[in-house]
């Protein structure tokens, strides 16, 4: 993260610039000499991809204006990781009295008309979040009326229970063997099949001799 600054005016409001590139093949300049053109007095800077979450250039701007600055990109998705974080980042600076302003999209919310646009933004995406709502409840109830329930799959269909009661009560094979043979683990066996009254011969643990046991006196 770096800074250039100018001398700030005094009773003037202060414009913080703030420029992003995703690797290090790209370079600043462009967006730098931009928001230098837009009279920013300092501008922070990070260079990583914006899918991450800590963005200590980000951060330090915002840290850095106060209410009635305006934070200058030089197109808004250099701010934000997704519309979502865009309008997040956008909401923190409105509760501190702070604007944004973007070059490219010429959007400055401390007019009437950038705000407006905003807000047409932050209907968008709460109507793009209804839509997944709708289409996910939509799937669950079609999944429903079909038989199915939404979540993760059974490891252990009525068939695979059936088999592995059959064998363990039959003596047919140990747990160990039933869990090879239907591809589930001993937990999963016991989760479907439950504690069987009646244990198979083959998985019963027979005493040890008298002679091998540690505890009797001789």
């Amino acid at each position: 993260m770096t800074a250039a600054e100018t001398p700030p005016t005094e009773g003037k409001i202060m414009l913080i610039g703030y420029a992003r590139v995703s690797t290090t093949d790209q370079n600043l300049l462009l967006q730098r000499d931009a928001l230098e053109k837009e009279s920013c007095e300092k501008i922070f800077t990070d260079e990583m991809s914006g899918a991450a979450a800590d963005r200590p250039g980000l951060s330090a701007a915002i840290e850095h204006l106060r209410s009635g600055d305006v934070l200058v990109v030089w197109r808004l998705d250099r701010l934000g990781r997704s519309l979502k974080n865009l309008i997040e980042v956008v909401a923190r600076l409105e509760e501190r009295g702070i604007g944004l302003r973007s070059l490219q999209e010429n959007i400055d919310t401390t007019t009437s008309g950038g705000k407006l646009v905003f807000h047409i933004f932050c209907s968008l995406a709460e109507f793009e979040r209804s839509l997944i709502r709708e289409r996910t409840q939509a799937g669950l109830e079609a999944a429903r009326s079909r038989g199915r329930r939404g979540g993760r799959p059974r490891r252990m269909d009525g068939k695979k229970v059936a088999a592995a009661r059959a064998m363990h009560t039959g003596g047919a094979a140990t747990i160990a063997e039933i869990c090879r043979t239907l591809g589930v683990s001993r937990a999963t066996f016991y989760r479907y099949v439950g504690p069987l009254a009646t244990p198979s011969p083959a998985s019963k643990i027979l005493p040890a001799p008298v002679d091998a046991r540690p505890d009797v006196l001789r």
